[in-house]
């Protein structure tokens, strides 16, 4: 009832003229008047270049993420000053839209007026806004008028095909699909026209070039396989379309009838693999090594015929091709030569041990053998060893997954060595080169850092500051614009009709359409996009990653926080830290609030329906009125069920995580049986290799949680990374 009286409420206030919203009047009624008219005086300027730095400038980007009840006042306050010009009209344009979404269309009308030749980058979008206000007045002639002139006057950008996609005549949306294919709107007028006639291989085929990754396209994918005048670029399209959808089986169909192309062929055979057809994909594979024997997939393909001999030592031809001809692949080549030799030729197999260390010790594949060894030398208690395998590890591969685990590491065996110097040089060294790594945090944590450790993490509530959208890398300046002003819809559109390079996007391409699958709420798919980034392979991609991975942008878009509000509710109720809470919860869910895992658990800190109706009536819910897609019951449910793993193992949060992931009964046993003097130590001798990862996974989150949205921790890790310390040779 009281979310009735309010909207009401701010009805009646708009009406009268925008005086206020929720928090008292801004302008008194008699000089409305003479403020819209200053308001709406043209300026036609257009706006900076976006950057961090002219973000950080706007008062009106650090609005987006208050609710319109909240921003109201404050936009008006802003549009009254009229300092920034810019800001101005972002402000008219945000305000407006805000009051279009609660049908106010008369106040948001007076604050369009003109703003189409005051705010350019906007123009058709302010267009757009104002034919939609006016439908909302019941003038849908006024609104039909705005949409013909956003066709005439802007008919290349995107939103003329929004503006043809609402006027909705044959003839327009014919002009929408001849000149707009990749536009999600148009993407819809082409399947409502398959619904009536699906023998439309050409509409069909822009649903398999542009919106292969959206629900619904597999069985168009599936009508085109059944087409036999497709061409042989055509073909290539549905297999790729069908690859991206991991309908292998089906995608090495069409390949086979596309061009011979390296990748066509690698993938035809790939898919014949998978699907037990050995004789097949070693035709095909074979073909690719003879006819483009110098292609990238091709040492792929070298690795999977050698993987496919029947007799081990058949694939040593192979493994031979890959260490010649292609460097980046040899490591991987010679780890499987080493394990055939083995058995064969143990001089052999140390010659090509030690061509692996050497000639491609910057291998993720070297770093993998070293680490091996220095476990080892470890348990036999050889910690000299152990640091001496190890310590290369950190500066030959420093992008290796292993990399700081061994730098962290380095530092543990000096301890046990008495030399408390060079511990700490390597816990340094680890914070400064891997602030990103969980053992950065472990190695703070053993610093004295004020950043938690497994027994002292639940009780602290770090300060925090809200996530803030970051500049898209890739873009029109009208997309950066929309995306940082919140209009998630007209954002998604304008960048599907820009982003015409979806299966081999470029570095900032995938940054920014990952940004946009977070603000549409495809939390999985968004962070996946970001992450997988640090797998670019060719240097200059590597190097693009690079440069983007030192920007604090990035690893807040890799670590959102959505549902904070929420997660300090009930963190604060169940005296847990909220970035404990988050860690676990971007591990269990990647924030999806209706994923399901295959054991039934549900949402964001997948908690099995069984387990909630255990609880239920232990915190006095009704247990038959359990809704675990609700994002707030179910952080209440997770959030109490993570306070009594707590409890059951004397608030110990490594205990009570791995208690999260692998039951009670478990914990208990290994509690029993692994080394407890030194928790690292435990972390790492967990038999369960799931439940050992969860743990770090979980408590990593937590740290990246902490070095990005506590300003005290950033600043501190930020002073190390300054420092360069060296780390330590034994």
């Amino acid at each position: 009832m009281l979310k009735k009286l309010q909207t009401k409420h701010i009805s009646l206030i708009v009406g009268a003229g925008l005086c206020a919203f929720l928090g008292g009047a801004i302008l008194s009624a008699p000089e409305i008047g003479k403020s819209v008219s200053q308001w709406l005086k043209p300026h036609k300027t257009e706006p900076e270049k976006l950057s961090e730095e002219s973000k950080a400038k706007s008062p009106v980007f650090a609005l987006v993420s208050q609710s319109p009840q909240e921003r109201g006042a404050k936009l008006e306050a802003l549009i009254k000053e009229g300092s920034n010009s810019a800001d101005q009209n972002r402000a008219r344009y945000l305000l407006a839209s805000d009051l279009i979404e609660q049908k106010q269309a008369e106040p948001a009308l007076k604050l369009l007026d003109g703003l189409d030749r005051d705010y350019p980058v906007f123009a058709p979008y302010v267009l757009l806004k104002q034919a939609q206000a006016h439908e909302i007045l019941g003038q849908e002639g006024k609104a039909s008028d705005l949409r013909q002139k956003v066709i005439k006057d802007y008919p290349k950008q995107p939103a003329a095909a929004k503006a043809l996609y609402l006027i909705g005549l044959p003839e327009y949306q014919d002009k929408a699909i001849a000149e707009f294919p990749s536009h999600p709107l148009t993407w819809e007028i082409i399947r409502k026209r398959l619904e009536t006639n699906s023998n439309q291989p050409q509409l069909q085929l822009i649903l398999a070039k542009y919106a292969y990754d959206q629900p619904g396209t597999v069985p168009v994918l599936n009508q085109l396989a059944n087409n036999s005048t497709l061409k042989p670029e055509e073909w290539e399209i549905v297999g790729s379309a069908f690859w991206e959808n991991n309908e292998f089986g089906k995608a090495t169909t069409a390949y086979a009838k596309a061009g011979k192309t390296p990748l066509n062929l690698y993938r035809a055979g790939r898919g014949l693999q998978i699907s037990g057809k050995r004789p097949e994909a070693l035709v095909v594979y074979q073909e690719l090594v003879k006819a483009f024997p110098d292609a990238k997939e091709t040492s792929t393909g070298l690795l999977r015929l050698a993987e496919m001999a029947t007799v081990r030592k058949d694939a040593l031809p192979y493994l031979d091709q890959v260490i010649t001809k292609f460097p980046d692949k040899a490591g991987k080549a010679l780890v499987e030569k080493i394990k055939i030799l083995q058995a064969q030729d143990q001089k052999a197999a140390s010659e090509a041990t030690k061509l692996l260390i050497t000639k491609y010790g910057n291998s993720e594949e070297a770093a993998e053998y070293r680490w091996k060894i220095a476990q080892q030398k470890a348990k036999a208690k050889d910690y000299k060893a152990a640091w001496q395998w190890a310590e290369p590890i950190a500066k030959n591969n420093p992008n290796s997954i292993l990399a700081p685990r061994a730098s962290f590491w380095v530092g543990k065996w000096a301890t046990k060595l008495g030399k408390k110097q060079e511990a700490k040089q390597a816990y340094e060294y680890t914070l400064s080169n891997f602030p990103h790594s969980y053992y950065s945090w472990r190695a703070g944590a053993t610093l004295g850092l004020n950043v938690g450790n497994f027994n002292s993490v639940r009780p602290m509530n770090p300060s925090l500051v809200p996530f803030q959208r970051p500049v898209p890398t890739a873009g029109s300046e009208t997309f950066k614009e929309l995306y940082l002003l919140d209009q998630d819809r007209d954002a998604w559109l304008q960048w599907q009709t820009e982003f015409q390079n979806k299966m081999q996007p470029t570095v900032a391409e995938q940054f920014t359409e990952g940004l946009m699958r977070l603000a549409k709420g495809e939390n999985i798919i968004g962070i996946d996009k970001i992450s997988k980034l640090e797998d670019r392979e060719t240097p200059q991609e590597q190097a693009q990653y690079q440069a983007l991975s030192k920007q604090v942008t990035y690893w807040q878009a890799r670590y959102p926080f959505p549902y904070q509000k929420e997660i300090e509710q009930w963190s604060q109720k169940r005296q847990l830290n909220p970035l404990l809470v988050t860690g676990l919860m971007r591990q269990e869910s990647h924030f999806e609030p209706k994923v399901r895992s295959t054991a039934g658990a549900v949402g964001l800190m997948q908690v099995l329906p069984s387990t909630a109706k255990w609880i239920a009536p232990q915190i006095q819910v009704d247990s038959t009125k359990i809704n675990l897609e609700n994002p707030n019951e179910n952080i209440m449910f997770g959030t109490w069920y993570l306070d009594h793993t707590h409890q059951q193992y004397g608030n110990n949060s490594m205990l009570a995580i791995a208690s999260y992931n692998a039951g009670p009964g478990n914990v208990s046993k290994w509690v029993q049986t692994l080394p407890k003097d030194d928790l690292d130590e435990f972390v790492e001798s967990i038999p369960f290799d799931e439940t050992k990862n969860y743990v770090r996974q979980v408590l990593g989150n937590y740290w990246n949680y902490l070095r990005l949205y506590n300003s005290e921790t950033s600043q501190l890790v930020g002073k190390y990374s300054t420092v360069h310390p060296q780390l330590p040779v034994q």
